[in-house]
């Protein structure tokens, strides 16, 4: 990077005694932030070794993968590895009631047997460069002359960097800007996965939950064209040639070793106002209470045929995932005293700045201002999260606005029960001045799933033939009532955006002035980040110590034939009975299964791959823990913890379990 804005660098000189283990730190600042912090922990590498745009580096064999979670490369022929949720809905849309991939499991056992997944794609990030001056400098023009600036500087590095995505990222509220590039493949394909009773092991009553023992890895190929550079699907096409893929451990893990983590976490909240996090949980509680009432009714539905249950799979694990997170966040928030910590932080700032007049001047209406605007739109948020979490839930409203509605994966019956609960729900919930303007009495839903176009297929073929208005289409009419009211909600919240966001930008600056000498990361952005600390048990009440690792013998005592979450398949318990681990054992001949280590993650990490000391695979990480969920907050070191799959059992998986140990011939295994 040529040029560091100044607030990078006090930022350098002030943070290198961060803590080892908490952090979200910017690749091309580890030179300068993490260097030290790095070598004292036990890293092995340089931070050019880890992050490099002159020569192959760690973050090559990183990407982020289909938008929402990370993966890596783990061969020179382009084989990609992530968690099994993260192939989920890949893995689902491939599958059928004939071949159910996401039940049973599948592996290719020759390259034409790797099955292509339309509209996946890969980003490998090519490089970071700060345009935090050019970017303020254009902030000072009128809006159109911003615009036109900000397309310039993308369009230029377009222009250098052919084949690749540009877009320019903001961190810390505004308070920094980096143009990002990346290039991006579109030929994936699905190479194999473990049946879900062990990719999923454990289910929803195990999610975010210590001890664990799921064994959570997908794994696909990216292929390219000829010339190895990005294509759209072809059979012509070749496996990538990366310029970086990881080596693999066999080694294992051991309380105390050095551990990172690369990257692409979601969003956090560590710079939030008491406020703005009371709203948060607020507006949780609408979401979890009506993800409640659609879930069981799904659950239910899923559990009674199979059908419905490969259907909804991935609707399901989308909507529980953050029904339970939110629910644990708001026990965490409780235990921990997260509100309170806040309005103390708060109240210490405070102090800080009005200790000096140009810090008043500076920052002394932020907090104020900032909750001054959530407070004015809260009402109108928790109406519109009523609406969307509610009756814009019900699939046939969602169809008939979808240019390709899915009907592979309705349930026409399931969606009558969900319509019926849901609107008994918002009428129990909807506060007087805000109900849509239509009665959504039983008879009208009646009405509504008779005559409307959108709960088949062939209706809706049927009214197109017989040039039907569909425009006029039950389930439009009711679109139309929810997206009226949605509207008004929104133009209440969004009214003060300006306001919020030169406050938030304000308070943000005066944290970093006042936190000077502590961590001091932005917020997570969906942009790469390292995080490094070690492998470490933890103990989550007096008396209780959980050590760092699960094996094989766990899912063997959690087994529960009746219990969908807990089935173990045949083959596995015979892989158990007889201890036939081969190379996959660890000293003491155990099957090790997960681990846990004290990086700092959150959404969007799902899949990244946990490194040693040397930069080898050692495991994916896949989850948080129950006792730390308000970790997107406040980072909580005694408690907060990565649990991750480790990467023998994932080969034992793919090997003496999945029968596809040729793949391990294109890795580079370490011993």
């Amino acid at each position: 990077m040529k040029r560091i804005t100044a607030l990078a660098a006090s930022l350098m000189l002030l943070c290198t005694s961060a803590f080892a283990d908490e952090g979200m730190w910017m690749l091309p600042l580890l030179r300068q932030m993490n260097a030290q912090a790095l070598q004292d922990l036990g890293c092995m590498l340089t931070p050019e070794q880890i992050y490099s745009t002159n020569a192959p580096s760690i973050k090559d064999a990183i990407v982020q993968f289909g938008g929402g979670c990370t993966a890596e490369i783990i061969s020179d022929e382009g084989l990609l590895i992530t968690n099994h949720h993260c192939g989920y809905s890949s893995i689902q849309e491939l599958s059928s009631p004939e071949h159910n991939y996401l039940e049973d499991g599948y592996w290719a056992m020759t390259r034409n047997q790797e099955l292509p997944v339309p509209g996946l794609t890969v980003r490998f990030l090519q490089s970071m460069t700060d345009v935090t001056a050019q970017v303020q400098k254009l902030e000072k023009k009128k809006p159109e002359q911003q615009e036109l600036g900000i397309k310039a500087i993308v369009d230029q590095a377009k222009a250098d960097n052919p084949n690749c995505s540009v877009v320019i990222s903001s961190f810390y509220n505004d308070n920094m800007y980096y143009l990002i590039v990346y290039k991006v493949y579109r030929d994936v394909r699905f190479v194999g996965a473990p049946p879900a009773s062990s990719g999923k092991f454990g289910g929803d009553t195990d999610n975010w939950m210590w001890p664990r023992h799921t064994c959570d890895f997908s794994m696909f190929r990216v292929y390219a064209g000829p010339d190895n550079e990005p294509a759209d699907y072809s059979p012509a096409n070749k496996p990538l040639t990366p310029k970086a893929s990881l080596k693999i451990s066999l080694k294992g893990v051991h309380d105390g070793d050095f551990a990172m983590i690369m990257g692409y976490p979601g969003s956090t909240q560590r710079f939030m106002t008491a406020t703005q996090l009371q709203d948060m949980l607020k507006t949780n509680d609408v979401r979890i209470d009506a993800r409640t009432v659609r879930q069981d009714i799904m659950w239910e539905a899923r559990m009674a045929d199979p059908v419905v249950n490969l259907q909804y799979a991935n609707k399901y694990a989308s909507s529980s995932n953050g029904w339970k997170k939110w629910q644990g966040e708001r026990e965490a928030f409780a235990n921990l005293g997260v509100i309170d910590r806040e309005l103390q932080k708060e109240a210490d700032f405070m102090e800080w700045v009005n200790a000096k007049r140009s810090r008043v001047k500076k920052y002394g209406d932020a907090i104020k201002t900032i909750d001054q605007c959530v407070l004015e739109a809260q009402e109108a948020k928790l109406a519109y999260t009523l609406l969307t979490e509610s009756i814009y839930r019900i699939e046939l409203v969602t169809n008939s606005i979808s240019q390709n509605p899915d009907f592979k994966n309705y349930n026409l019956e399931l969606d009558r029960k969900e319509a019926t609960a849901l609107t008994d729900f918002y009428k129990k919930n909807v506060k007087p001045g805000d109900e849509i303007a239509i009665d959504l009495s039983e008879e009208w839903l009646d009405w509504l799933f008779a005559n409307s176009a959108f709960t088949s297929e062939d209706k809706l073929e049927q009214a197109v033939i017989n040039g039907v208005d569909l425009r006029n289409d039950p389930a439009r009419l009711l679109y139309g009532a929810i997206r009226d009211v949605a509207l008004q909600k929104l133009e209440i919240m969004e009214a003060n955006d300006e306001l919020l966001a030169e406050a938030t930008k304000a308070y943000t600056a005066g944290q970093m002035e006042w936190m000077a000498g502590q961590p001091l990361y932005p917020d997570a952005n969906s942009t790469c980040r390292l995080s490094y600390g070690t492998v470490k048990s933890y103990s989550p009440r007096d008396g209780v110590l959980y050590k760092h690792y699960t094996t094989l013998k766990g899912v063997m005592e959690k087994e529960d034939p009746d219990n969908y979450e807990f089935r173990v398949p045949a083959k596995l318990k015979e892989i158990y009975q007889n201890k036939d681990y081969g190379q996959y054992a660890n000293e003491e001949g155990e099957l090790v299964t997960c681990f846990l280590t004290n990086n700092d993650i959150t959404g969007g990490n799902s899949g990244s791959p946990v490194l040693n000391a040397y930069g080898e695979l050692i495991g994916l990480a896949f989850d948080g823990n129950w006792e730390a969920m308000s970790g997107d907050v406040i980072f909580e070191p005694n408690l907060q913890r990565c649990i991750n799959v480790d990467i023998r059992y994932v080969l034992l998986m793919l090997d003496k379990f999945g029968g596809a140990g040729y793949l391990l011939d294109e890795m580079k295994l370490v011993k």
